[in-house]
Order: structure tokens, then sequence, then C-alpha cells
């Protein structure tokens, strides 16, 4: 079954890049959550963003958290910090880079409706960009539906769509929306994957970007 999973993805992918090469992005994506106890909890992710499918970095995200729920499986309160290494081009394709520290803060809560499960995440950016320093506010709908199962357990395929929408606290207010659309499959209670599509809108364009994401959940045991 990983395989047929793996090779879906790939199938995907290929299709995306015969079709559209230079016009669709291509995200690789790692997020994992750890519990240290019942509590608390440890987030940390990894994003390797490319402007084409393959290559041509746009940027390298790293970022972690710690953690706290305030009810079980319901409301976590997260304060984390974020490092972003960007390649921007200019008009004649020049290249620049860009390092951005960010601290942020921000609350999730989950509903659950039949097997349909929603969950909004709410996320302020402290965003340190040389010279200057800006704030941002994001808010996130995520809706996942399991298809063959009424929970993500193992051996699910499952739905998975969101839309988020950026806000800056300056006179420019809007900075960009995100909606995405993917497929998804648990690979067991540790691991589940996902392979979509996400169209970010800026205030003068937009574009696509193929997303793959690995979630990791409790790998390391750090519970006992």
């Amino acid at each position: 079954m990983i395989k047929r999973t793996f090779a879906f993805l790939a199938g995907i992918s290929f299709g995306l890049l015969a079709a559209q090469k230079s016009d669709v992005g291509n995200w690789l994506m790692l997020f994992g959550n750890e519990k240290i106890n019942p509590k608390f909890n440890i987030h940390y992710e990894v994003q390797y963003r490319n402007y084409d499918f393959i290559g041509d970095l746009n940027q390298l995200l790293l970022r972690t958290g710690i953690g706290y729920n305030l009810s079980e499986n319901n409301n976590n309160v997260l304060l984390g910090y974020a490092y972003v290494h960007s390649h921007n081009y200019d008009a004649d394709q020049n290249i620049s880079q860009l390092d951005e520290h960010r601290l942020f803060q921000q609350f999730i809560t989950k509903q659950k409706f039949g097997r349909v499960q929603l969950n909004h995440r709410y996320r302020i950016e402290e965003r340190f960009l040389q010279p200057k320093t800006e704030v941002r506010f994001r808010y996130q709908l995520g809706i996942i539906v399991p298809f063959n199962n009424t929970s993500l357990v193992k051996n699910t395929w499952y739905a998975s769509v969101y839309d988020e929408i950026f806000i800056n606290a300056k006179k420019e207010a809007f900075d960009r929306n995100r909606l995405y659309a993917a497929v998804g499959y648990v690979i067991n209670d540790k691991m589940r994957i996902e392979g979509g599509l996400m169209n970010q809108m800026l205030s003068n364009t937009d574009r696509y970007q193929f997303q793959i994401g690995f979630y990791l959940n409790d790998i390391f045991g750090l519970m006992r």
C-alpha cells in the first residue's frame, strides 16, 4: 500500500511537470509534532520551496515551537520561531537573497461533525526583515474528510482542503491568500502523506504550487 501511495503521488508530480514545467512551483514539506507529556508538545517543520517544479530555490523555511494543550485534542496554544531564507528575482531576473527571522504565536482549535474535521488556526507573526520589522496576522480554515474510514486511522485515504488569508498590520493590509486541495493517505498512527495543489494569490498576481507533505506524530517517542 505504501508503494502504491508513492506511485500515486509520483504520477501526479510527473504529470504536472510535463504539462506546466515553468508555471507550477513545487513545495516539499515535513511537519512533525512530538508530545513531551499530555499537556506540552514540540512542533517542527521544514519546507523546501521551488519557483519551478524541480530546482530553482525560492524559500527554505525552518519552523519550531512549544505548544500547550488547553483541552485534549481540541485547543492548543503555541509559541515559536521561524527562519526563512529567500531567493527573490527582480525585473531583470537578477537574484537577491533575504534572511528573515520570525517569532510567532498561534492558537489551533478543532471541531468534528461526523467524519468531517474542521481546523481553525490563528497566528500572529513578528517578522524581522533587515532593516525593518513587520507584524502579520494569519487565519487558516482547514477541512479533512476521510473516504474509507470515519477517522484518520491506518490505511485511510482522505481529502484535505484549506484556505488561509494573510493580513499585514500596515496600510497595505492584504498580503496574500492560499487555497489548497489535496489527497492524503494515513500510513500508520505516526505518519501520513499528502499530495495536492495550492493557489497563492498576491495583490497583483497568483501562482500555483504543487505540494508534497509528510506528517509525523510522536515519531521519537519522547513521552513514555
